[in-house]
């Protein structure tokens, strides 16, 4: 029976200490987020290379709302997450936003891509966002969103999507 209770205080004193070092964890994971975010921009270009796709540039909207004379961006984009619209365009202060999105290029570059509609012509801006911004427009949903997009097409990286997978919890304070 002794063996049990010492057992079980073992038990219990481990759990102790995880208790206190998941919060400094969680602490030092919130720290370097955009650290964490950038390097999985990096991991994430050949997903974005492989499943992103060109989004709308500028294109003209009839009286039925389909778009005729489509521009596309060249790059390929994933979005990541969407916000509430800053009001109007950097570029042009005229040009209300009626869209604001967090994008991830092929290249690992993040953007907000901003449409406007002047209910003839759907024109977009896109706005370049480094990754403590991205974090501050948009939250950690699009670390979430990123780590998803991971998680479903980096085959091969499996190590990579558990380790994701756990700093993901702890910004999330889950349960691993």
């Amino acid at each position: 029976m002794d063996e049990i209770e010492t057992g079980f205080t073992k038990i219990m004193e481990k759990i102790e200490e995880l208790k206190k070092t998941e919060g400094a964890l969680a602490d030092t994971v919130r720290k370097n987020d955009a650290k964490l975010l950038a390097r999985m921009a990096d991991s994430a270009i050949p997903v974005v290379k492989a499943v992103g796709i060109n989004l709308l540039k500028k294109g003209k909207q009839d009286t039925k709302g389909e778009i005729y004379d489509p521009q596309y961006y060249p790059q390929k984009m994933i979005i990541l997450g969407k916000a509430e619209t800053a009001g109007f365009r950097p570029d042009n202060p005229q040009m209300p936003v009626t869209d604001q999105f967090c994008v991830l290029t092929e290249d690992g570059d993040f953007f907000e891509l901003m449409y406007s509609f002047d209910g003839f012509l759907t024109d977009s801006y896109l706005n370049p966002l480094d990754t403590k911004r991205a974090i501050d427009e948009y939250g950690y949903d699009i670390i979430f969103m990123l780590y998803k997009a991971l998680h479903d097409y980096l085959k091969g990286e499996e190590a990579l999507v558990a380790a994701l997978d756990t700093v993901v919890g702890y910004i999330f304070a889950r349960a691993p």
